[in-house]
């Protein structure tokens, strides 16, 4: 059935980047408003506004499956997409949706449920001899099963929540006498997060590479991945940036991953968009992970080297709609880098940085593009994520998209709060980045300085000074003196000479 209304349960760039597809197919879009974000620039891009700024206090707006479903309802809107965080990978979610017949534009319910659970994706990789780490296939009960299970397979080992991840609920244990105290901080930390405490043990691999594979499939049994994602670039378990494709891959590689990852999606009659995620080790070997069942934020990388709209195929998918192209089909040209910026202070650990944005000056290439779901006068608050915009650049191979994010980054200025702008500028100048000799601990052992300022930076600090300067003097009305000319000038003169600049 065609999708003629889609309720967005999200907020910010995605929220933004899901109305551009919707509407480019006709679709009718509605977005939620809350309390914590009034004014939200994702609100004027919608068609119309569902109120919830009087949502209840103990369950966040876009958490609250009941008041999303009923307003779902009361509006006659055919489908939801829930975009990432928040329930897109909710079973429960997914379940609702199926029992109100709504249209939920991802994964059945119960797929949401077997991939999300990490102990019953591995048992369905090890299943279809997809390569797995030595360890445990299902959860650990304590500690001394832990024990044994990591005496069988040898120190250094990994404790990982069953029912999450994003590094939550995650622990490495060097030895045998650390195992107790981490057992206990993983469950906890497992039952916090996610409200189940159970994790599962496998062998820890230093220093690997984080390699993922975008996969999609429909409704009607065809199956095809759109390459892999370079996702090695990250902190606490947490990316900044992300490229496409890898410069660690070749051909035959990348056919043996692709294809491991559609097994995978094969087994469990996976369908929409997803994403198969990997450990590659130094000799090229490579484990599952993870899959998660939904749109990931990296997701424009794959959508420039494909040239493909990968929220217009979920949509399609979810309206029954067979998939356009054949793996045949499917070519990667040139080299795709996202930069997320977010709203962090890296000299201070990367702590976030709230505030309101005074202003803003985006790159403009035929070679960029930019997800943002801030502008001018925007407040960064506590209640959200801190990534407020992500620059993805394309390059014919992959020094020059390096280079050409490198003069990207140098236009890019957000004044009123500090970003992770000179980050991603350090990162893309790196020696070591550059040449492609980097891995999971890039951050923490290569990157003495995680700062990078250069010229541009002050040139621009300067312009922005002088430009909120003559403001204020336009504002009051004061006249200037050109020196070149030995004359009292018009604010307005000056304030055009300043915009030449």
């Amino acid at each position: 059935m065609k999708i003629k209304s889609l309720l967005i349960a999200n907020r910010g760039e995605i929220a933004i980047r899901i109305v551009k597809s919707a509407k480019k197919l006709g679709i009718k879009t509605y977005g939620i408003k809350t309390a914590k974000e009034p004014n939200a620039l994702y609100l004027s891009h919608v068609d119309h506004i569902i109120d919830f700024t009087e949502s209840a206090e103990e369950i966040p707006e876009f958490l609250d499956v009941e008041r999303i479903i009923e307003a779902t309802k009361s509006n006659q809107i055919d489908a939801i997409h829930p975009g990432y965080g928040f329930l897109a990978e909710s079973p429960y979610f997914a379940k609702r949706c199926e029992e109100e017949k709504i249209n939920f534009i991802g994964p059945s319910a119960s797929v949401i449920y077997k991939m999300g659970n990490k102990t019953i994706a591995k048992q369905i990789a090890n299943k279809h001899n997809v390569p797995l780490l030595k360890g445990s296939l299902g959860s650990v009960k304590d500690a001394k099963e832990a024990i044994e299970i990591a005496n069988s397979i040898g120190y250094p080992v990994i404790l990982k929540a069953a029912a999450g991840g994003g590094g939550r609920g995650m622990r490495i244990v060097e030895k045998e006498s650390h195992m107790e105290k981490m057992f206990k901080m993983a469950t906890s930390e497992a039952e916090k997060a996610f409200n189940d405490p159970t994790v599962f043990i496998e062998k820890y691999v230093r220093n690997p590479r984080h390699i993922e594979f975008q996969i999609i499939s429909d409704k009607h049994g065809n199956f095809i991945h759109l390459g892999e994602r370079e996702c090695s670039v990250q902190r606490k378990h947490q990316k900044l940036l992300e490229e496409s494709p890898s410069v660690a891959l070749n051909d035959s590689l990348r056919k043996e991953m692709g294809e491991a990852a559609l097994s995978i999606a094969k087994a469990v009659d996976y369908y929409s968009a997803g994403t198969v995620e990997f450990l590659l080790d130094a000799d090229k070997n490579f484990f599952f992970m993870e899959m998660n069942t939904r749109i990931q934020v990296e997701h424009p990388v794959t959508e420039m080297v494909t040239g493909l709209d990968l929220i217009e195929l979920q949509i399609r998918i979810a309206q029954n709609e067979p998939l356009p192209l054949q793996q045949s089909d499917v070519k990667l040209k040139g080299w795709a880098i996202e930069c997320r910026i977010n709203a962090e202070d890296v000299q201070a650990g990367f702590s976030p940085n709230l505030g309101m944005i005074d202003k803003i000056m985006y790159p403009k290439s035929k070679n960029i593009r930019i997800d943002s779901g801030v502008k001018e006068s925007s407040v960064i608050t506590p209640y959200y994520d801190s990534m407020i915009a992500k620059l993805i650049v394309f390059g014919d191979n992959r020094e020059k998209a390096i280079q050409n994010s490198i003069n990207a980054l140098n236009k890019f200025w957000i004044k009123g709060i500090k970003t992770t702008i000179p980050f991603c500028k350090a990162v893309l100048t790196h020696k070591k980045f550059k040449k492609g000799d980097f891995n999971t601990s890039f951050i923490e052992k290569e990157m003495v300085n995680l700062h990078f300022e250069g010229e541009e930076d002050e040139m621009l600090a300067a312009y922005l000074a002088t430009f909120d300067f003559a403001a204020e003097l336009e504002t009051e009305r004061t006249t200037y003196v050109d020196f070149e000319q030995g004359k009292k000038m018009s604010p307005w003169v000056l304030n055009k000479r300043l915009k030449s600049l």
